[in-house]
């Protein structure tokens, strides 16, 4: 799986006007939050564009005050006017304690209702699961061979023994609808049907 590393500085200084000094800086303030203790700290701006500004899955791997912490992004806020990262929440990831994830999912396989002339409309692009860390990984892989023509795989037909899903197990990820072609075709050969 890929991993970003950041290399960033300690806090001590956490008021209002040491952050705001910090983003002057194009520095961004940071948490890690979930091991031993709680670590504030600093790192420039561009060190996060990887990271941040992609639909994938990645870690993390902080490097701050002679310690390397491996994370996952947890939560960002931007400045809502420039809409610049003011703000990031890590989880750091212990061996044996679960953590919450949002992972991309990536369909696999040809539809036989595709294939049929259908069209693959995709509903949900990740879900969030429950899991240990090693068990993390870039995406889930969805097989949609099977997918016919007005049907549709939900959450519940996702299975992992590794991951507690925790979306709603009646959401629909992707189905596969008639085109707009298809139906006057059927249309058209029922009334040919009709005519004989």
């Amino acid at each position: 799986m890929k991993t970003i590393t950041i290399e960033g500085q300690l806090r001590s200084d956490l008021g209002k006007k040491a952050t705001r000094q910090l983003r002057s800086e194009e520095q961004v303030p940071c948490v890690i939050y979930g091991g031993a203790d709680t670590i504030s700290f600093s790192a420039p701006a561009k060190q996060f564009k990887s990271l941040v500004y992609t639909p994938d899955f990645q870690l993390a791997e902080v490097k701050v005050g002679g310690k390397t912490y491996k994370c996952i992004l947890k939560d960002m806020q931007f400045n809502v006017v420039t809409d610049e990262l003011a703000h990031i929440d890590f989880m750091e990831l212990v061996e044996d304690r679960k953590v919450v994830a949002t992972l991309p999912l990536k369909l696999v396989g040809q539809s036989v209702g595709v294939k049929a002339g259908g069209k693959l409309v995709v509903k949900m692009k990740a879900l969030k699961v429950k899991t240990l860390p090693k068990y993390l990984r870039e995406n889930i892989e969805v097989n949609i061979d099977n997918l016919d023509l007005n049907q549709n795989i939900r959450v519940e037909d996702v299975k992992d023994e590794n991951f507690e899903i925790l979306n709603s197990p009646r959401i629909p990820i992707a189905s596969v609808v008639m085109t707009r072609q298809l139906r006057q075709e059927e249309a058209a050969g029922d009334k040919d049907a009709k005519k004989k």
